[in-house]
C-alpha cells in the first residue's frame, strides 16, 4: 500500500507480507460483513439484480452517515473496468429511487427511507489496486467516487487506503451549500459568519481527499467516513461534532463536551463549541485526532 510496511513487535520485529486476497469474494464478504466499521456504510444488500434490462448484480448496496445511497463495487487486483461498471450502476440507482427506498424501508426502517440523501450517491471501488489513469478518469466525472486499495497483512491485519476521493458537481446556484456561503446560513452576527467559513477552511484543508456533504442540518465532512460535522450557527455559537473518542480528550466545560448518549445533528461523539477564531485554533488538534480516525 504506497510502500506502508506493517510489523509485529512481540517476539521480535517480524514483517506483516501484504498479500491479496485469494478471491474476489473473500474481499467482499469480509467488507460487507465490517461495513460500518470500515467504510461509515450502513449495509443492505448483497449481489442485488438489476433487472432483466440492465443484467447485472451490483456487488453491494448500502447507506452511508448521511442517508447518501452508495453502491461498492469489487475487485482481487487491478482492473480498468470496475469505475465504468460502477457508474453504469449508479446511473441505474438514480432511475429506480423508489426500488431503492423500499430497500432502505425494509432493512433500516421508514425514518431512514425518509431520509435518503438523492443529490449525493456515492460509488466506492474497492480493489487491490488502481492506475494512475483510474485516479485521472474518476477526476473527470460528474460523480462522488472513492477508489479504495485493500491488502491483506499477514494473518490478521486488514488494510484500506484511500488512492482517490472526488465528490460530485456542486448544486445550482439556488441551492449553493450553506456552510460555502454561510450569509446563507444565518444573518445573526458577522462574527459568526465569518467564523463558520473559517472552519470549513480548516476542516477542507486538513488533507487530500475531504469532501463536504451538504444536509439541511449539518454539513459533514469525510474522506471515506465523516469525521466532523458542523452545524449551522446558533446565537452565540457553532457546534461542531467530531469522531474523536471523548474518553481520550481532556474534556473543558464550555469548549468540548461527551455527547456519546445524547442526541444530535449529524454523527460523532466529541462536542466542540466555538465562538472566536481562538477556539477554532484550540481546536486544531481535535480536528486532527479525528481526521486521523477516519
Amino acid at each position: 500500500m504506497s510502500g506502508l510496511k506493517l510489523f509485529h513487535t512481540n517476539g521480535g520485529v517480524r514483517e506483516a507480507v501484504p498479500r491479496l486476497a485469494e478471491a474476489e469474494a473473500d474481499v467482499q464478504g469480509f467488507v460487507e460483513a465490517h461495513m460500518e466499521t470500515l467504510l461509515g456504510v450502513r449495509f443492505l444488500a448483497s449481489e442485488y439484480g438489476t433487472g432483466p434490462v440492465h443484467g447485472g448484480r451490483i456487488d453491494s448496496l448500502g447507506l452511508d452517515e448521511n442517508g447518501a445511497p452508495v453502491i461498492v463495487e469489487y475487485k482481487r487486483a487491478t482492473d480498468a473496468g470496475v469505475i465504468n461498471q460502477g457508474l453504469f450502476y449508479l446511473a441505474w440507482l438514480m432511475d429506480h429511487r423508489a426500488e431503492f427506498g423500499h430497500l432502505v424501508r425494509d432493512r433500516l426502517g421508514a425514518t431512514a427511507a425518509a431520509q435518503i440523501l438523492w443529490s449525493a450517491p456515492r460509488l466506492i471501488c474497492v480493489a487491490g489496486d488502481f492506475t494512475r489513469y483510474d485516479v485521472h478518469a474518476v477526476r473527470e466525472h460528474r460523480r462522488s467516487i472513492d477508489l479504495v486499495r485493500y491488502r491483506y497483512f499477514g494473518a490478521d491485519l486488514f488494510g484500506l487506503e484511500t488512492v482517490a476521493s472526488v465528490t460530485g458537481p456542486a448544486p445550482a446556484a439556488g441551492v449553493r451549500r450553506r456552510v460555502a456561503r454561510p450569509s446563507a446560513v444565518c444573518g445573526r452576527g458577522r462574527a459568526l459568519v465569518e467564523l463558520a467559513v473559517a472552519v470549513d477552511e480548516v476542516l477542507l484543508g486538513l488533507g487530500e481527499g475531504v469532501t463536504r456533504v451538504q444536509r439541511k442540518q449539518y454539513a459533514a465532512y469525510q474522506r471515506l467516513r465523516n469525521f466532523a460535522c458542523l452545524c449551522p450557527p446558533q446565537q452565540t455559537k457553532l457546534l461542531v461534532y467530531l469522531k474523536a473518542d471523548p474518553k481520550e480528550v481532556e474534556l473543558v466545560p464550555g469548549f468540548t463536551r461527551d455527547v456519546t448518549r445524547l442526541g444530535h445533528h449529524g454523527t460523532g461523539d466529541l462536542e466542540v463549541q466555538l465562538r472566536t477564531e481562538r477556539d477554532v485554533e484550540r481546536a486544531a488538534e481535535l480536528f486532527q485526532l479525528s481526521f486521523a480516525a477516519a
